[in-house]
């Protein structure tokens, strides 16, 4: 709950957050007439801004809040890389982690700010301000049916669900699934990961396949391996999750394409009952914890994931069956996790490396120079790993 004082009576309403933030334990109420300078030293001290005013001018400050967010210089990072340069070679070895580290420590500082500006939903998921619009469809896709209870929101959060929204309705389109004729975009659902980097696509749909009768794919999300897969000519792929919004946005894209008969999608926590000539896994690629639901396709703490999928598939693996890992290097670059380590993972799981493809990325950060992460990113790549059995 969050809590507030409005025409002298004290006020309280559900605090709603998708990324898991902390509700603000002050609240001051907030409209027009409020400055961005006022509205952004508030909202740095933690303080909650509930609006009151236009709703279209509360759009305005949240974008005012975030210029002056994005000039605050982030020194710390150049500083740390000076002083390890004048330490020698040893101390410049721990740079790229370090810069990690306090680049997402700047970015959550930066979430925290931004999304103390507050926006009050009704029970039927309503926006009663000026000018607001009607994005209850929005809502409803994210958030379930409508139960009758108000709540608070932020502003930052309400509008990434409201772009999540939107590109579900539009979809991704995904060369690899086929010729322009025929169906070919995937449809991310809010709070699953959409699959926006798509040279890994591009790596399972080039690599050989060792047989087309069966094959798994660990930890689905949109369900876009598993229709490649299918495409390409599996007879049967078994696409698994555990979670729900994955579960069943999987389940609408495996429909959408046409694929139902080829492609199961089944919850489980990584693999199912049984073995394949093919299983295929593109775990999270940077160990880490992640701070909201849709990051833990980002971010595998401990490299749970990418350890579970290691230890357990040789006893999924079909006689002569391989496994693809699809792996970023970015952890590797960045000091979070050593090639060496990795090998002795898939070494200790009684597997070998048949193979390696690899690809370099072609995101926008990769040629982003003013990326605080531009030098591991510049040097990163994507590599299918095909494992085998001893």
């Amino acid at each position: 709950m969050i809590h507030w004082t409005e025409h002298g009576e004290e006020r309280s309403a559900p605090w709603r957050s998708e990324s898991n933030a902390a509700a603000p334990r002050r609240v001051v109420l907030a409209d027009d007439t409020l400055a961005a300078d006022t509205a952004y030293r508030l909202a740095c001290e933690g303080t909650g801004l509930l609006w009151r005013g236009d709703f279209q001018n509360a759009r305005h400050l949240l974008q005012a809040l975030m210029r002056r967010a994005d000039k605050k210089p982030k020194a710390k990072g150049a500083k740390a890389g000076r002083k390890a340069q004048a330490a020698g070679p040893a101390a410049e070895s721990t740079i790229p982690a370090q810069a990690f580290h306090l680049h997402r420590q700047a970015q959550a500082q930066r979430a925290r700010t931004l999304g103390m500006l507050l926006v009050p939903v009704e029970g039927d998921r309503t926006i009663a301000l000026r000018r607001a619009p009607d994005w209850r469809e929005a809502f409803a896709e994210a958030w379930g049916p409508a139960n009758g209870t108000a709540c608070v929101v932020s502003l930052r959060e309400m509008l990434g669900l409201v772009g999540a929204h939107e590109w579900r309705k539009k979809g991704v389109e995904i060369p690899a699934l086929g010729t322009p004729q025929s169906p070919r975009r995937i449809h991310p659902h809010y709070g699953v990961f959409s699959p926006v980097r798509g040279e890994y696509v591009d790596l399972v749909a080039q690599a050989p396949l060792p047989a087309r009768e069966l094959a798994f794919d660990i930890g689905t999300g949109t369900g876009v391996l598993a229709a490649v897969l299918a495409r390409r000519g599996v007879h049967r792929v078994v696409a698994t999750d555990q979670d729900p919004r994955a579960l069943a946005c999987a389940r609408d894209n495996v429909h959408r394409l046409g694929l139902s008969a080829q492609v199961e999608v089944v919850q489980t926590d990584l693999f199912p009952a049984g073995q394949a000539p093919l299983v295929v896994c593109n775990p999270p690629w940077l160990p880490g914890r992640a701070s909201s639901s849709i990051e833990h396709a980002v971010y595998d703490e401990d490299s749970r994931m990418l350890r579970g999928f290691l230890s357990g598939l040789k006893a999924h693996l079909a006689p002569a069956g391989e496994g693809w890992l699809i792996l970023s290097d970015l952890a590797e670059h960045l000091g979070l996790r050593s090639r060496d380590q990795l090998l002795e993972w898939v070494a200790g799981a009684g597997l070998r490396v048949v193979d390696r493809h690899e690809v370099q990325p072609r995101h926008a950060k990769a040629a982003d120079a003013t990326d605080p992460l531009h030098a591991a990113r510049s040097a990163e790549r994507t590599s299918l790993w095909r494992l085998a059995a001893l």
